[in-house]
């Protein structure tokens, strides 16, 4: 139990620094300036997801053949870049109030979704596939989830005053056509 909560752990921690859902949790740092609601957000999220990924992670791996699922990635990474570049009314307002539950419902949707065929949730099927404690894998791919994203929260929160999200935007953009590009490109899917 404690190898299989360490090694997803470790996993999951190295796997998600520099992935698209770190990337989201600094643009949403950025936009909303409410560090406790998006990593709520986060975890809550990322607990759900990993535990789908356990339970259902032979299912996900047996639908889609890694071209076609490659493709999908691709695509949506060009698609997300694209939405990117849209310029967004308030960036020269404060944030709006999204409501009570808005920036936890915003982190968590958003999160649940770019982490479907993400390689953390992949690594998670995997380790659930590999250790007998389902609950260990889970709670290990989690907290390894938080220690990536945490800081990026915690830090966009302080740089929020010396970045404009107009730069961010651009190129969190940029980083997302990578992303697809090389997706597309990528023969080892």
């Amino acid at each position: 139990m404690f190898e299989a909560f360490g090694i997803s752990t470790l996993v999951v921690a190295v796997g998600e620094i520099g992935d698209k859902t770190q990337l989201l949790a600094l643009l949403l740092a950025c936009r909303f300036r409410k560090p406790v609601p998006i990593l709520l957000g986060i975890l809550a999220a990322t607990i759900a997801n990993h535990a789908v990924a356990g339970f259902f992670g032979a299912w996900i791996r047996g639908q889609f053949t890694p071209d076609t699922l490659r493709w999908l990635v691709g695509v949506t990474f060009l698609a997300i870049a694209a939405w990117a570049l849209v310029p967004d009314k308030l960036e020269d307002e404060a944030p709006k109030p999204v409501g009570r539950y808005g920036v936890f419902l915003l982190t968590f949707v958003a999160f649940f979704l770019a982490e479907i065929g993400d390689k953390t949730q992949l690594a998670t099927v995997a380790l659930a596939a590999r250790f007998d404690s389902l609950l260990a894998v889970v709670c290990g791919t989690t907290l390894g989830m938080m220690i990536a994203d945490a800081p990026a929260v915690l830090l966009a929160e302080r740089l929020t005053q010396k970045l404009s999200f107009k730069l961010i935007r651009y190129l969190a953009a940029g980083l997302f056509a990578a992303l697809g590009i090389a997706a597309l490109l990528s023969t080892a899917f």
